[in-house]
């Protein structure tokens, strides 16, 4: 397989803003107003925005690219086989949206060959978007609105900003590792969902771990992590793809990153998903 040309990967990145605009033209009508809040079989939260926000961003898929493949967390699978496949996250952070902060976002990952190469993180509230590329051949790059942005050059722990959703997303041992490392932090903050991935890639925050995910939840991460020159991966070092389970880790530096996972006791078998 050829990699995607300039002219390509411009193009997918113009229908990534697409995909997020008509995602945010669902939800921010929703926003701080009365709905039902519905329970999923896991017990997470999904309103009407999420459904809508979707369902918005599928049909333009379907439009544009009917061959290419998508994985929602609202509306299931379709053609999860293809070489090119969306994976979506209409709402990252229900809860929040739910309680009227303005910390949720809208997940958007475009995989070829289940890697991923694009990933979009839109806040539709404030106006703020991150858009991260690493198509083979060309510079990875993370544009946060119309500028490239880099993470910090933090390489010690004990220097370090970081973050995780909640204490309660990490159970048994991964509960003792998270400890470990965050006990290493000179400070461990929680909540705000995916944007502190975003923050991440601001240089505002240096480390991100977190458990319990599907992969919409972090496939669109990847991309922009690294295009700001930090690291993300799973738990034992390995990159994140289609399939990768439910453990990730993002660092500014790779000096960080091999730090956290030294707390998070890289390679041990008990941290692989089984």
């Amino acid at each position: 397989m050829a990699d995607p040309d300039p002219t390509a990967a411009e193009t997918y990145c113009d229908f990534a803003h697409e995909l997020a605009d008509a995602a945010g033209a669902e939800i921010r009508p929703w926003f701080r107003r009365s709905f039902d809040v519905d329970a999923k079989a896991d017990g997470s939260p999904v309103t009407i925005a999420d459904r809508s926000a979707e369902s918005a961003i599928r049909d333009l898929i379907s439009a544009r690219f009917p061959d290419h493949g998508v994985i929602g967390e609202e509306w299931g699978t379709e053609r999860d086989g293809a070489e090119w496949v969306w994976v979506i996250d209409p709402i990252d952070g229900t809860g929040a949206f739910v309680a009227g902060l303005p910390t949720f976002g809208t997940l958007i990952a475009l995989l070829r060959s289940g890697v991923p190469m694009l990933g979009v993180l839109d806040q539709p509230i404030s106006g703020e978007r991150w858009i991260g590329t690493t198509f083979p051949g060309l510079p990875a790059e993370t544009r946060f609105g119309v500028h490239i942005v880099h993470s910090s050059s933090t390489t010690e722990l004990r220097e370090s900003v970081g973050y995780a959703t909640t204490p309660d997303m990490f159970t048994g041992e991964e509960r003792t590792a998270w400890e470990r490392l965050s006990g290493s932090l000179r400070r461990a903050r929680y909540g705000i969902d995916c944007y502190a991935y975003g923050l991440l890639a601001l240089g505002s925050v240096d480390l991100v771990a977190e458990a319990s995910l599907q992969a919409w939840d972090y496939l669109a991460l990847p991309p922009i992590i690294a295009g700001s020159g930090g690291v993300m991966t799973d738990w034992s070092g390995a990159p994140l793809r289609l399939g990768s389970g439910s453990r990730v880790v993002a660092a500014a530096t790779s000096e960080l990153h091999r730090a956290a996972l030294g707390c998070l006791d890289q390679g041990a078998t008990r941290y692989r998903d089984g």
